[in-house]
């Protein structure tokens, strides 16, 4: 059995509607993550999952190591987050050009083409919701993520990603790839099937795509 314990990063529910506005919120998450992180450490974990993962992808491929390099040290524990995950996933799945969706404001959306270009990907196509909140991004529905997704999709990219563990696209993901016929990879997805891998688990699930059925 895996026994979870889950520690929330506590951000306001604040106003999106500007690159400064998002900057702020990056601060903001930086400055509670250390707390919550403390406050999960009692339950005794194997792992350190993070949940978050506009700041995994922030100022690039360095910080982002650097931020898990805080994590181990602050924890002594194995770090499974967001950036990192996909970069793993991609590879697993021999995946080189992508297109994004994200919940982001355009900063959020140059920090993650920034990330992943420093990874090595090629990053085809980039769109940002622009969502007006943290909680209006939980708010966006399948047909607006689906509409993303077509908009996004092209011969020339080799699998559609979705970015911002606030949007809920696991399940659509998983369907999506049935008419899309090639992968596409919700980060929470990839998050979970990276600290499952890592972990040693090894479970083949169904019904989120071909990264948690297949590899």
């Amino acid at each position: 059995a895996w026994i979870s314990a889950i520690s929330r990063i506590r951000i306001p529910n604040m106003a999106l509607n500007s690159d400064e506005d998002f900057n702020r919120l990056i601060a903001l998450i930086q400055a509670a993550q250390d707390e919550a992180v403390d406050s999960v450490m009692s339950c005794e974990p194997d792992r350190l999952v993070l949940g978050i993962s506009a700041e995994t992808f922030w100022d690039g491929l360095a910080a982002s190591r650097s931020l898990k390099a805080h994590l181990h040290d602050r924890t002594g524990l194995p770090i499974s987050m967001g950036a990192e995950a996909c970069d793993a996933a991609f590879r697993a799945l021999g995946i080189r050009r992508i297109a994004v969706v994200t919940p982001y404001q355009p900063v959020g959306d140059r920090n993650v083409q920034r990330f992943f270009e420093e990874a090595g990907f090629e990053v085809i196509r980039i769109k940002g919701l622009r969502c007006e909140s943290p909680v209006k991004i939980a708010h966006v529905g399948e047909a607006q993520l689906r509409a993303a997704l077509i908009e996004l999709d092209g011969d020339d990219v080799d699998a559609l990603v979705q970015v911002g563990t606030n949007l809920a696209m696991a399940r659509l993901a998983g369907i999506a790839e049935t008419w899309l016929a090639k992968p596409v990879i919700a980060i929470n997805t990839a998050i979970y099937w990276h600290a499952l891998r890592e972990s040693g688990i090894t479970d083949r699930i169904g019904g989120f795509g071909s990264l948690l059925e297949r590899h």
